[in-house]
């Protein structure tokens, strides 16, 4: 008998204590079944159905933006989603991944470091996320092998199945429970084939067989080769990577192609010939000016209207929410890549050489410049090799700058030299993080006199540590070692720049991913001379963002936290906004 079966049957046969004792034997032991399916408290099976992506033939084909449109479209239509990604790194978080190797790390508001793919749902779905929307399998085999250590598995032997993907399992249940939604999005990180996520997709298979019929659908994403010699497009790597899916027990309902150029009908009816899948849910899914674009073209194709006919959603679908949410959607999207007037930001860092670490800012800016009527060109500026001599031809054209944060020494000089450069030229400049601790370096040296100005992190012994840890600090916030990390309230100082940005807030709360402050013993000298701090902590001696006179410069702001982080597509983020608009202002030369 299935465990769901069988938690059914207990329910309606047996008095309420003793059936709930029974199903708590159930779900902490598989000593006296084979089936071990944990169910969270709360859970009703056949409540919130799912939606699981894999990726064929290759990663990086965008499964988290597919995933993320697809729930856009079903959120617009009145429903509550929720997603997940499933990471098969043996890391428990994202957060000492190297930039070059895995993009930005995405920072959650209750402080989880993530994939990048966060970034997109959050954007997308507008809606903050939690660790629970993330998961890698570090976490999975801490949790198991701790439950095992504390005797909670009876004696069993642990085995990959049924207990790893029970506790996969049961992360998806439990997720569906604490959200209360209607559809769960999972997202399988990797590329089928991979061994780290073969446990997922054994773990989804089985979810499927347990939930029934109608209560999950799987997506696959595959990549069209076009190969210019050939003239045409050839879907046998696509056909094969599907078939590799398949034999995993995963028959998808629904089928993606990623490809340059649209995808053509006949190749479609290739796949389709081949999967099983009607060609009308066989979708081209072509390079787009802007992510921003997709969601419309998955309406026109009926994706939407496709997938809530599979999944039974019909009576949930709130029509009148559906047409508004699609309207206003469809007004942004019209104005994306249309403007006539282009501003070109440098983003001056040490990771340029791979945009993804920088994933957040380009979409910030994107948003920033719908807002303002343009077009934002980025110019990406590595800042190893920049100084005083040559900074000026480095920035030569740009009509503002942008330092993001960093660890680490290499490439700090360079940003410094950017920072003198935009203050005394009067350039538009956003610093973020690091951004803001170089933007203080550079004042206390060049403007308050503190030629041996610097930060621990970069110079441990330098004369003036204008930026460090301190102990008192390290006190007050608990963080010991670690980082300060996640959402943390800001106190907005009246009638700034950064007061007017924020449409006049006392307080807003923003993300960190930081362990230096200014030392408050330099922030009375660093005021004296015209710096200001519009932002700080709303208790302790922490400043959260600087920022130089009204009338002095046309933009100098940095923030000591990530705003990156938190710009939405119909919620731009009001520091790059204020960038954008700064930028526009700008002479041409």
């Amino acid at each position: 008998m299935r465990t769901c079966e069988l938690r059914g049957w207990l329910l309606n046969s047996v008095p309420m204590n003793d059936a709930t004792d029974l199903l708590k034997s159930v779900r902490d032991t598989s000593n006296e079944t084979e089936f071990y399916t944990p169910f969270p408290d709360g859970y009703k099976t056949g409540k919130t159905k799912y939606i699981a992506v894999f990726g064929t033939v290759m990663s990086g084909l965008g499964k988290g933006i597919f995933s993320s449109s697809l729930a856009k479209l079903l959120k617009d239509k009145g429903l509550r989603v929720s997603p997940i990604k499933l990471e098969g790194y043996l890391n428990i978080d994202s957060g000492t991944l190297n930039p070059f190797r895995h993009g930005e790390v995405f920072v959650l508001d209750d402080g989880m470091e993530t994939d990048m793919d966060l970034g997109t749902y959050e954007r997308m779905l507008d809606q903050d996320l939690s660790r629970h929307n993330f998961t890698t399998s570090g976490q999975i085999y801490s949790t198991i092998l701790n439950k095992e250590r504390a005797g909670g598995y009876l004696g069993r032997d642990v085995q990959m199945i049924p207990h790893v993907t029970g506790e996969v399992k049961y992360r998806l249940r439990e997720l569906a429970v604490q959200t209360d939604a209607d559809v769960v999005f999972v997202e399988v990180g990797g590329t089928v084939g991979d061994i780290e996520n073969s446990f997922y997709i054994e773990a989804l298979r089985e979810l499927s067989y347990e939930e029934g019929e109608g209560q999950v659908l799987f997506a696959a994403l595959t990549y069209i080769l076009d190969p210019p010699a050939l003239g045409e497009q050839k879907s046998k790597a696509a056909q094969l990577g599907i078939k590799r899916l398949m034999e995993y027990g995963i028959h998808p309902h629904l089928i993606a192609c990623r490809a340059e150029k649209e995808v053509g009908e006949k190749v479609r009816q290739k796949i389709s010939i081949y999967t099983n899948v009607p060609v009308t849910r066989v979708f081209s899914m072509h390079d787009l000016p802007s992510i921003y674009l997709l969601p419309g073209k998955m309406r026109q194709a009926g994706l939407d209207s496709e997938i809530i006919q599979m999944l039974g959603l019909g009576g949930r679908v709130n029509s009148a929410v559906e047409m508004k949410n699609a309207a206003q959607w469809e007004e942004f999207a019209k104005k994306i890549g249309k403007a006539d007037r282009t501003v070109t930001i440098g983003i001056t860092g040490k990771y340029v050489t791979l945009r993804d670490s920088y994933a957040s800012i380009i979409k910030a800016l994107e948003h920033a410049g719908v807002t303002n009527d343009v077009k934002v060109d980025i110019r990406w500026i590595e800042t190893t090799e920049i100084t005083d001599a040559n900074v000026a031809e480095a920035l030569a054209g740009v009509d503002g700058i942008i330092v993001p944060g960093g660890f680490g020494v290499r490439g700090t000089e360079g940003k410094i030299a950017c920072i003198k450069y935009a203050r005394e030229n009067y350039l538009p400049y956003l610093g973020i993080c690091l951004g803001f601790q170089m933007a203080v370096v550079e004042f206390a040296r060049n403007v308050c006199g503190l030629a041996e100005a610097g930060s621990t992190e970069i110079t441990p012994d330098c004369t003036d540590p204008v930026i460090s840890i301190l102990p008192e600090q390290k006190k007050i916030e608990g963080l010991g070692g670690n980082m300060r990390l996640g959402g943390q309230e800001v106190t907005i100082t009246p009638d700034t720049i950064a007061a007017d940005l924020f449409g006049g807030a006392e307080h807003i709360r923003q993300r960190f991913r930081h362990r230096y402050e200014v030392d408050p013993r330099y922030i009375e000298q660093l005021e004296a001379e015209g710096l200001i701090f519009s932002g700080r902590h709303p208790v302790h001696p922490i400043m959260q963002i600087l920022e130089l006179p009204h009338g002095t410069h046309p933009y100098f702001v940095a923030a000591q936290f990530h705003p990156e982080l938190t710009s939405r597509p119909l919620r731009p983020q009001p520091m790059f906004v204020g960038l954008v608009a700064a930028a526009k202002k700008q002479p041409k030369s």
